[in-house]
């Protein structure tokens, strides 16, 4: 029979390790934890940067807009305000090398007008720098005189503006010291802009010349940086919330499918196991049966020295067929239906069954129990809870020692808690990790099922056990019941379809 167990237990634990040795090889939490970061994280990072671009270029775009029709404006207004010929335009006038080459614009009145225009260019609030380019790209004017007479070639924006005759418009960070027309006179702090504003004939079709400012927007820039702020506070909280619910949704998914896993692992075992034990506990009944009666016959007609043979005889195959009922009411299924129990009766019925073998080994009962806890269970099976653990309890003990029982009502729950407590040989943190085994066993010649069937039963009815031990100290036991309420006498509980 212990070969059998060692089999049994063997196959038992090799059935489990298959899963366990699958799951640690695909951590679902462990993959997506960091899979999910590194995805949300790219993409919150990626909409941050396409947004802030987005409202930096777009944000430019209108105050350059803004700038070059303001300027063409004033320039209309320069030329209306002087009184100039019909046909005469600002673009015109901005070159002063032409003055005295005007046909009705005599030089003097040129450049009283040129310089009326230029003077509100240069007084532009957040103006860095201007510059004015006659048509062959040479500084004609500007607000930084060293930069006046310059001829610039290569420039893309000054050439695509002269070619497109629309607005052209970039922004920086930095100054460019290779570039000689961005001479300020002050560094800018954080932003700056750069706006090339064509100056257009009077058919409007040709740019004569070409106004450039730069300019620090104070008021644009801190819309700016409170966008930034904006938009990558908006993007780390909703990445992280993104995140966080993703992670508790599939943290929740790994635990109910490992817990999932565990109760299929279970049910395969104990089908295995039942279809196996079955087989093995019914071919024993028989034999042990007609052993026993054989050994009744012979006690009859013994010699009194035999006596003592035979009855070792019987009893042990007394204890053959106890393990042969209690191995198939372990795996016999149970049923649903819950019931009412009365938790203290049926300790008080417990205490007075072992009374005898309590005081045979010497133990010393302490019970604490209120007047009554009625609480989901079975009569039946309730019964088999205690004896199961007052058995082992007592076995624990074989030399005496103390077995304290406390029943006490949870506080702000619907439960109660019994508490078994023994000062026997205990447990190693081994075997107490091992103790809900199917067919581990401490006890010499144990078949190893006692709490196994205690826990399926607890948690049939939506209670739970735990079993704390430590060696040469006792073993303390925990049994939580739910309270029967009214309507629980002959139904189904809840929790009992696990």
């Amino acid at each position: 029979m212990q070969v059998l167990n060692k089999k049994l237990a063997d196959e038992g634990r090799d059935t489990q390790s298959i899963p366990n040795r699958n799951l640690r090889e695909f951590n679902l939490l462990r993959w997506f934890s960091v899979v999910s970061l590194l995805i949300i994280a790219t993409v919150a990072i990626g909409l941050g940067y396409v947004s802030t671009r987005f409202v930096v270029n777009d944000s430019v775009e209108r105050d350059a807009m803004l700038t070059a029709q303001f300027i063409q404006a004033m320039a209309k207004a320069e030329v209306r305000h002087s009184r100039l010929p019909p046909g005469t335009t600002m673009a015109e006038l901005l070159d002063p090398r032409l003055d005295g080459q005007h046909a009705h614009v005599s030089a003097g009145l040129a450049a009283a007008t040129r310089n009326e225009f230029l003077d509100h260019v240069e007084h532009l609030p957040d103006t860095l720098l201007s510059n004015v380019y006659a048509l062959d790209r040479t500084i004609v004017w500007s607000t930084n005189p060293q930069l006046i007479g310059k001829k610039i070639d290569a420039d893309h924006d000054l050439d695509e503006s002269f070619n497109s005759q629309v607005p052209v418009s970039a922004s920086y960070h930095k100054a460019n010291e290779d570039r000689e027309e961005q001479k300020f006179l002050r560094e800018p702090e954080y932003l700056f802009i750069e706006n090339y504003i064509p100056m257009f004939d009077d058919s409007g079709t040709k740019v004569l010349s070409m106004v450039e400012v730069y300019k620090e927007p104070q008021d644009l820039v801190r819309r700016i940086q409170r966008g930034y702020v904006l938009i990558w506070t908006s993007t780390l909280l909703g990445g992280a919330l993104i995140y966080f619910g993703l992670f508790w949704i599939v943290r929740r998914a790994a635990s109910l499918l490992q817990t999932q896993q565990r109760q299929l692992v279970a049910s395969e075992t104990f089908v295995a196991l039942g279809e196996m034990s079955s087989a093995v506990a019914h071919s024993l009944r028989n034999p042990l049966a007609t052993i026993r009666s054989s050994a009744e016959l012979a006690q009859e007609i013994a010699s009194d020295r035999s006596q003592k043979n035979i009855g070792d005889i019987i009893s042990q195959v007394d204890r053959m067929s106890r393990w042969v009922r209690e191995l198939l009411v372990s795996l016999r299924p149970l049923k649903d239906d819950a019931e009412a129990v009365d938790l203290v009766a049926a300790v008080e019925d417990t205490c007075n069954a072992f009374a005898q073998q309590i005081e045979r080994n010497q133990v010393l009962l302490q019970v604490s129990l209120p007047p009554s806890a009625q609480v989901v269970s079975q009569p039946v099976l309730l019964t088999q809870i205690l004896n199961s653990l007052f058995s082992n309890a007592l076995e624990a003990m074989p030399g005496g020692g103390q077995l304290s029982l406390e029943v006490l009502e949870v506080t702000g729950e619907r439960k109660v808690q019994l508490t078994l407590s023994d000062t026997g040989k205990g447990m190693s943190e081994q075997q107490e990790r091992m103790v809900f085994k199917p067919f581990f066993t401490t006890k010499q010649g144990g078949l190893g099922v006692g709490l196994v069937l205690v826990k399926r039963i607890m948690e049939r009815f939506g209670g739970s056990i735990t079993l704390s031990s430590r060696e040469e100290e006792g073993t303390r036991v925990c049994l939580i019941f739910n309270v029967a309420s009214g309507g629980d006498h002959g139904a189904q509980h809840p929790g009992s379809g696990g």
